[in-house]
């Protein structure tokens, strides 16, 4: 699978907020792995175990890799199962999601294609309860999704009890309205801490922002 650019957003906004210390965290899950983006992209910022759960065998087998490929490979695991039937064990203090996008949209036809990209296998009502299984009390959780459907689970989130903390609203250029949105979730009340990026300006070049935000990972800035 190729890299996003909007996981990318994803993983340094959410390793900038645990960088901060706005929270403690001693152990970190990360749900739907894929190839490893976001853990290998936290690992690098919070020096804490991260464990990484991928249903996909090759998808498994490619984050296995580039973990054991990376600097923080000794803090990095990964397992290939059905996070629905993973069991309860010592809760995690922070999880991070980019969970399947597009739960109402047209599938394309092709099976691993529509696990990733629609909520095929993980619903979000599903997704939650698992969150509910696995966070530990006073935890919080990184959500990426489209900007439609993050109304939705925010939706779904706040009737489990969860609140909107802090939300990133991403635009693709300062022309563009609004297409992804980064939140972090917790069930401490609180106001939301509400912010932008645009990834390209008037000009299509990468905006202050967003560079700003990247550098630590993007080699070309």
């Amino acid at each position: 699978m190729k890299v996003c650019t909007d996981a990318c957003i994803q993983g340094a906004f959410t390793a900038q907020y645990l960088a901060s210390g706005a929270i403690t965290v001693s152990a970190i899950l990360d749900i739907g792995a894929g190839t490893g983006l976001l853990s290998l992209m936290l690992a690098q910022q919070v020096s804490v175990p991260v464990t990484a759960v991928e249903l996909d065998p090759a998808a498994a087998t490619q984050a296995a890799a580039n973990f054991q490929a990376s600097p923080w490979a000794d803090r990095l695991v990964l397992t290939q199962q059905d996070i629905r039937k993973m069991p309860e064990g010592t809760p995690y203090d922070f999880i991070i999601t980019n969970p399947p996008f597009y739960e109402a949209a047209l599938k394309s036809g092709h099976a691993q294609k529509d696990q990733a990209m629609h909520a095929t296998n993980l619903g979000y009502g599903e997704l939650l309860t698992v969150i509910d299984r696995q966070l530990a009390p006073g935890g919080e959780c990184s959500v990426l999704l489209p900007y439609v459907e993050f109304e939705v689970f925010r939706g779904l989130a706040s009737a489990k009890g969860y609140h909107l903390r802090k939300v990133l609203m991403v635009k693709q250029s300062v022309r563009h309205g609004y297409f992804r949105a980064v939140g972090i979730f917790s069930k401490t009340a609180g106001d939301t801490d509400t912010s932008e990026l645009s990834v390209y300006d008037e000009n299509n070049r990468y905006t202050p922002a967003f560079e700003a935000l990247l550098r630590p990972y993007y080699l070309k800035l």
